[in-house]
C-alpha cells in the first residue's frame, strides 16, 4: 500500500505519517520546503517521541520525499498510482495541492481502485473543500469513478520543535483520528489507529469546539498575562478559569446539538484540560494563537459555537471574552496578526465583525460581537 502525504512538517511526520506507517503504508511525503524535503529524502528513518503519562518512541521508515514545487510531474505520478492521498498543510493551502491531485486522478488507470482522498486539517469538512477545488479541473463522471473523498477529524497536539531535533518529532501521547465510513462503501481501509464512523459531524465539532476552542482560548488569555508556555498559562488560575468557562459553553451547545452523554463529555473535557497542562510539551501561546483572522472567522472555533448559543437564547460570555483576547494577539512574526491589527485600526467595529467574523446585522451574535470588538479597538 502507498500513501502520498502533502505536508512533511511536524504534524505530517508526527501524526499522519506515523499512523499510516504503523498501518503498513509506504509514505511519499510531498512539500514545497526544499531543505526539509531534501533532508527527508536523504534519511533512512526518523523518530516520533510520545510524551506524557505513557511515553514511548516510534521509528518511522519506508518513506520517500518529493518537492511538490519543483517536481510536480513526479508527485502526480506517485498520486496516480497511490492507494491514498492525505494532507496536513493548513485549510488555506488546499487550493494549491488540488491541481496536482486533479491531474493525478485524470491520469489514474481505470483498473485501479478509486484513490482515497483525506484532508487532515483543523477545519470543518476540509475534504469537502478539497473536493470542490479538485472538481474545478475534473469532470464529475471521472471524479466519481476514480476517487473517494472522505472527511476526517484529527486530534494530536504537536508543539514547535527543538531545531536540534532534525527530523525527529515530539508529540503528546494522546491522539484521535476519525474518518467517515460512508464514502468507502464496503472497502473501508484497514488502519488500526483510526475510528471509522457513520456520522462524522459530532466528532468534528466535538474536537474543534473543545480541543481547538480551548487551546486557542488558553493561548490568547495566557499570552495576555505573560505566560511563556501553555502549561504555565494553565497554572494561572484566571486563565484556567476562562478555559473552563469557554468549554462549559461549548459543552452545552454540543450536548444539546449532538446528544452526547453529559458525563462522558465531561470526562472528554477533563482529558483535554489535562492535555493542555502537559509539562512535557514546550508549546507556546505564540504558536497556538497564530492565524487569528482564520480562528475568528464564521465557521471556526469561536464564532461558530457562539453563534449557535446566541441563536438558542444564551449569551456566550466566555467565548466573547476569548474573542476579545484574540484581538490583542500582536505577534509581528505572524502575518495574520499584523493584518488583524491593521483591520482593527482601519475598520469600524461593525465592518470588522462583518468582514472578518462573517456576521451580519440580524444575526443573534452580531450585536455582542460588535460590542466586543468596540471594547478592544
Amino acid at each position: 500500500m502507498k500513501a502520498v502525504h502533502f505536508g512533511a512538517g511536524n504534524i505530517g511526520r508526527g501524526f499522519v505519517g506515523l499512523i499510516l506507517h504503523k498501518a503498513g503504508y509506504e509514505i511519499v511525503f510531498a512539500d514545497v520546503a526544499a531543505e526539509l524535503i531534501d533532508t527527508l529524502a536523504a534519511a533512512d528513518n526518523y523518530k516520533v517521541h510520545e510524551v506524557g503519562a505513557e511515553p514511548r518512541t516510534w521509528t518511522v521508515d519506508n518513506f520517500r520525499a518529493l518537492n511538490s514545487a519543483t517536481n510536480e510531474a513526479g508527485v502526480i505520478d506517485e498520486i496516480a498510482t497511490a492507494d491514498m492521498v492525505t494532507t496536513a498543510v493548513g485549510p488555506n493551502i488546499l487550493k494549491f495541492v488540488a491541481p496536482l491531485i486533479a491531474q493525478a486522478i485524470k491520469k489514474r488507470s481505470g483498473e485501479l481502485p478509486p484513490l482515497q482522498v483525506l484532508a487532515c486539517e483543523n477545519a470543518l469538512y476540509a475534504t469537502n473543500n478539497l473536493r470542490a477545488e479538485v472538481a474545478v479541473a475534473v469532470d464529475a463522471e471521472t471524479l466519481a469513478a476514480k476517487a473517494i473523498f472522505a472527511n476526517t477529524a484529527v486530534d494530536r497536539i504537536v508543539p514547535a520543535q527543538d531545531p536540534a531535533a532534525g527530523l525527529d518529532v515530539t508529540v503528546e501521547d494522546f491522539f484521535e483520528w476519525a474518518i467517515e465510513s460512508g464514502p468507502f462503501g464496503d472497502s473501508v481501509p484497514e488502519i488500526a489507529d483510526v475510528h471509522f464512523v457513520a456520522d462524522l459531524e459530532p466528532y468534528i465539532e466535538r474536537k474543534l469546539f473543545t480541543v481547538n476552542t480551548g487551546h486557542a482560548t488558553l493561548a490568547y488569555h495566557g499570552r495576555a498575562r505573560g505566560a511563556e508556555t501553555l502549561a504555565a498559562a494553565m497554572d494561572i488560575d484566571a486563565v484556567a478559569s476562562e478555559v473552563a468557562a469557554v468549554l462549559a459553553e461549548t459543552s452545552a451547545m454540543l450536548i444539546a446539538k449532538h446528544g452526547f452523554d453529559a458525563s462522558e463529555h465531561a470526562e472528554y473535557v477533563a482529558t483535554c484540560m489535562r492535555r493542555f497542562s502537559n509539562p512535557h510539551l514546550p508549546d507556546t501561546p505564540e504558536r497556538v494563537g497564530r492565524s487569528p483572522l482564520r480562528k475568528l472567522s464564521r465557521n471556526e472555533r469561536f464564532v461558530s459555537p457562539a453563534s449557535e448559543l446566541a441563536a438558542s437564547g444564551t449569551t456566550p460570555g466566555a467565548l466573547l471574552r476569548a474573542m476579545g483576547a484574540a484581538l490583542h494577539f500582536a505577534v509581528p512574526e505572524d502575518p495574520e496578526s499584523v493584518r488583524m491589527l491593521e483591520l482593527l485600526s482601519s475598520l469600524s467595529a461593525a465592518d470588522f465583525v462583518t468582514e472578518v467574523m462573517g456576521l451580519r446585522e440580524g444575526d443573534a451574535l452580531y450585536a455582542d460581537a460588535v460590542e466586543t470588538v468596540s471594547a478592544q479597538s
